[in-house]
């Protein structure tokens, strides 16, 4: 006999003074029940209670309802293992049928007598507003709001108002959004967004009430609702958290990069570097210089320079901008992948394919496909085709086709527009809605500058496109995947005449630049990565934590230390806040885990967690290679609730039970109906199994065969001559 311990119990039906936990445990009260003694008459009767895991017990005193899931699928097959191959009659199940650990409705039922459920709770209507599902939307573009979507059910609320509120770890309320409630059974579908002031993980509460019933979460033993446990839940939020570095390489000094530096200051995520060069590399020539100088002329009389310090004829002059220290790029454009893959993206904007050796163009290839970075090429006097980058590792990976452009023509006034890929993209939108967007594009100013291209490659996407007065629509903006990175091409050389219009297209500007960034890098992986995924089949929700380490070349790491900690942002944090005016929700005492390797990935290593309450987690990696230097830290954070599931639906779930009951061989019981079941119970037929131990030299055809063979034997060794 199996009795539901779990939270969902708690729930009162309509017009009911007594929960169905307080009538379940009167019906399994001996001194109430007729039936219990019954049963025990005739059957050795084994007592069991359920709720995220099966327990023994002797009476059912320890009922509390206070489980945090209804496993079940997990405590039926777990009889069946426990009993197998035992003189099992039938399964007893006193439940409401809300199972957590079943959202098909189907579980393995193999091996298990008839099992007999017996309905606790009324199919009634009852009064409640419940959160049915939660989603997360995000993305890492500037502007662009976290969405929050929240399918609500109001039982016994049509015509009303109902609220919905984010609340954020300081009580502050962050969004709110006011529905009518429709008719019974139908769900009310809330839209929310929000703007994190801060990247990296955020926690926020996201509650849903009656608008004139809003005082039920200070003081619950007001509220009308059958339960309060599913009008909450906590939403993590993750942001993403740099700074992402991306690599800047020019031929020239131009006024593109003054206005692309400018915007991305504004962001405090990225951060960019650049390698500009102000000089060519020129042939060496004796006469060029005074008699026995090798420098060049451009560094004479700064300083008293060492030779090595000077530039020499044959090499360029560049300078380096906000570099992290005094020895980063100092040998130019990085030849090592060491060097290269502490960036997340790399822009090259008007430089020829010979600023570059066949080792730094292969480098470079391999930066996008196998680390994952991003590459964006800027149109120029000497990118794309008349850079001669055809045929060579970096012109490969572009998304459009470089040979044999078509013949350039004097093009003016070329204006942009997006193409249909382009309005799907959130990054290439800088408006957020359409005729704001189509307005906007009619009113940017026309370019001058174009890198004719021949076409586009299989499996890119052109985003946005020029057309000149003629009407000819030609590639702008073009993007694709190549290998574990992204890459993308813009085929205008002018973009700063856009910030030149007014102040309002300089801002547009801007921000179009830091979007594009934000694309490039978004899904770059860094050395450390940590993941969190929740166990399939697990009725007490545990998270796995997978952390993927690499080293400086961006290979799997092996040997590597990895400790993880996890702290807790409990579910009532808001009013946390509000009591102790500190920080609210943080536990000091994080807990600490250490992750294993895993079998079956190199440089993955695993860690289990168990969520203990309805909370926000937020885990941080702390890796160390084998030497004890630490490679670097990774976040990430969830949500675990429990009562989500468990209170999903409030009516028994007398489908579930139905369907267990068919399977088996048993049938759905009324509890008022047991005194008559059980009376009949043992007339039933039951699936009865019992082993049985024999030995094998008992039985009498066993010894005859022995026999046999013996005498067989004897007769061929006489009949060969060898007895």
């Amino acid at each position: 006999m199996l009795a539901d311990n779990s939270q969902g119990m708690q729930i009162k039906d309509w017009d009911e003074s007594r929960s169905r936990g307080e009538l379940l445990r009167d019906l399994l009260s001996v001194g109430q029940s007729d039936w219990l003694p019954k049963l025990d008459e005739n059957f050795q009767l084994r007592r069991y209670l359920f709720d995220a895991r099966l327990q023994s017990t002797r009476d059912f005193s320890e009922l509390g309802f206070e489980g945090r899931a209804s496993a079940i699928g997990s405590a039926l097959r777990t009889i069946a293992e426990r009993y197998r191959g035992q003189p099992l009659a039938g399964v007893l199940l006193l439940t409401d049928g809300n199972a957590t650990d079943m959202p098909d409705g189907k579980t393995d039922l193999s091996g298990l007598p008839p099992v007999y459920p017996v309905v606790i709770g009324r199919d009634d209507a009852i009064k409640d507003i419940a959160l049915q599902k939660v989603a997360v939307s995000q993305t890492a573009f500037e502007d662009a709001p976290v969405t929050l979507q929240a399918d609500v059910l109001a039982n016994g609320y049509s015509g009303s108002s109902v609220v919905a509120q984010v609340l954020d770890q300081d009580g502050k309320k962050a969004a709110e959004q006011t529905l009518r409630a429709p008719r019974e059974g139908e769900m009310l579908a809330f839209r929310l967004q929000l703007r994190p002031e801060k990247g990296g993980v955020s926690f926020y509460r996201l509650r849903v009430s009656a608008k004139d019933e809003l005082g039920q979460f200070e003081k619950p033993k007001l509220s009308t609702e059958a339960t309060l446990a599913n009008n909450g839940r906590v939403v993590a939020v993750d942001r993403g958290k740099g700074p992402y570095r991306i690599l800047y390489v020019a031929g020239r000094p131009n006024w593109e990069y003054k206005f692309f530096h400018r915007a991305l200051e504004e962001d405090e995520q990225v951060q960019l570097v650049a390698l500009i060069r102000i000089a060519r590399r020129e042939p060496k020539f004796e006469f060029m210089g005074r008699p026995g100088e090798s420098s060049n002329p451009l560094y004479r009389g700064f300083g008293n320079q060492s030779k090595e310090d000077v530039e020499r004829y044959d090499q360029p002059v560049l300078i380096r901008l906000n570099t992290r220290d005094a020895v980063e790029l100092v040998g130019g454009f990085p030849k090592t992948a060491e060097e290269l893959y502490a960036y997340h993206a790399v822009v090259l904007d008007d430089l020829e394919a010979e600023f570059f050796t066949r080792d730094q163009m292969m480098l470079l290839q391999k930066f996008v496909s196998e680390r994952g970075g991003g590459f964006l090429m800027l149109g120029g006097a000497e990118s794309f085709h008349q850079g001669k980058y055809e045929r060579t590792p970096i012109g490969d990976m572009l998304p459009v086709y470089l040979d044999h452009p078509p013949e350039s023509k004097l093009m003016t006034n070329l204006h942009l527009t997006l193409t249909r890929e382009g309005w799907l993209q959130p990054w290439a939108r800088l408006r957020s809605n359409e005729s704001d967007e189509k307005a906007r594009l009619e009113a940017m100013p026309p370019f001058q500058v174009l890198n004719r291209v021949r076409d586009i490659k299989p499996g890119a996407s052109v985003i946005a496109t020029v057309h000149d007065a003629d009407g000819r629509d030609i590639t702008a903006l073009a993007v694709q995947r190549f290998g574990n990175g992204r890459v993308g091409t813009l085929t205008i050389g002018d973009v700063w005449r856009w910030g030149l219009h007014d102040e309002a297209s300089h801002r547009d500007m801007d921000k179009a630049w830091r979007q594009l960034s934000r694309w490039l890098v978004a899904d770059v992986p860094n050395r450390v990565d940590l993941q969190v995924e929740q166990k399939r089949d697990d009725p007490n929700q545990a998270m796995l934590l997978q952390v993927r380490v690499r080293d400086r070349k961006f290979q799997p790491l092996d040997n590597a230390s990895v400790v993880l900690s996890v702290r807790t942002f409990t579910n009532d944090f808001v009013q946390t806040r509000a009591q102790t005016g500190a920080r609210a929700a943080t536990n000091a005492n994080a807990i600490r885990l250490s992750a294993e390797p895993s079998g079956t990935e190199t440089g993955l290593y695993e860690a289990t967690y168990v969520p203990r309450e309805t909370a926000g987690y937020l885990a941080e990696a702390v890796v160390a290679d084998a030497a004890g230097v630490e490679v670097g830290r990774a976040q990430a954070g969830w949500s675990s609730d429990p009562a989500a599931d468990e209170f999903r639906s409030l009516k028994p779930n007398r489908t579930l039970l139905e369907t267990i009951a068919r399977h088996t061989g048993g049938e759905v019981v009324t509890p008022n109906k047991l005194d008559a079941f059980v009376a009949n119970l043992p007339n039933r037929k039951a699936p009865i199994t019992e082993s049985w131990t024999l030995p094998l030299w008992h039985r009498s055809a066993v010894f005859l065969f022995a026999l046999a063979c013996f005498i067989a034997e004897w007769g061929l060794r006489r009949w060969k001559g060898m007895a």
